[in-house]
């Protein structure tokens, strides 16, 4: 595959310059790549390979595990504060909730605009709740209604606790460490 769009949900080192990465395409859905010497100081991969920026990506490989062979940057997607834990919140239920290689063109684009609304600094809690309403449809575990307006506050508390419930039925009960502490940082703030 040469140069597919695609996002860095989690990296893991792997030997001793090397890492596994977790990568979401739009094109071929959840990912593990081996990404070879990219701890090395003067790899060509380690300063690309970051979490919540656009890339595109190549790798070879018939195997679950392929081997990247090339990335680079596309775009920039400039964080702050509470939209960092809000955007390894989207990571942590792409990397829970999809199968491997299940490609989700609308669940990527609605991924890309919930990373852009809160690098926008828009409101945190519409974009998340669009992106779990579309997760959900995508994985078959949607609601049986119009996609509702979730900038509406008058509406939030509703969708919330709708989408938490079928978030956890998902789930079987294990926990999103992000959500926790996105709790946590609610409660303090």
């Amino acid at each position: 595959m040469q140069d597919a769009p695609a996002y860095i949900l989690h990296s893991t080192a792997w030997k001793e310059t090397s890492l596994v990465v977790q990568a979401f395409s739009r094109e071929h859905g959840l990912l593990a790549l081996v990404a070879k010497g990219a701890k090395r100081p003067h790899s060509q991969l380690r300063p690309v390979l970051s979490a919540f920026q656009p890339l595109l990506l190549s790798w070879t490989g018939a195997a679950e595990v392929k081997t990247m062979t090339h990335g680079e940057a596309a775009g920039i997607r400039p964080l702050q504060g509470t939209a960092w834990m809000s955007a390894w919140y989207l990571n942590e239920l792409l990397l829970r909730m999809l199968p491997r290689e299940d490609p989700h063109p609308a669940l990527y684009d609605a991924y890309e605009y919930a990373l852009l609304s809160l690098a926008a600094g828009l409101r945190p809690a519409a974009a998340l709740r669009r992106f779990e309403w579309i997760l959900l449809h995508e994985n078959g575990y949607g609601v049986d209604e119009a996609m509702p307006d979730f900038g509406d506050p008058a509406l939030a508390p509703q969708l919330r606790q709708q989408l938490r419930e079928r978030l956890e039925q998902h789930l079987s009960g294990r926990e999103l460490a992000t959500r926790k502490v996105l709790m946590d940082l609610q409660r303090l703030g």
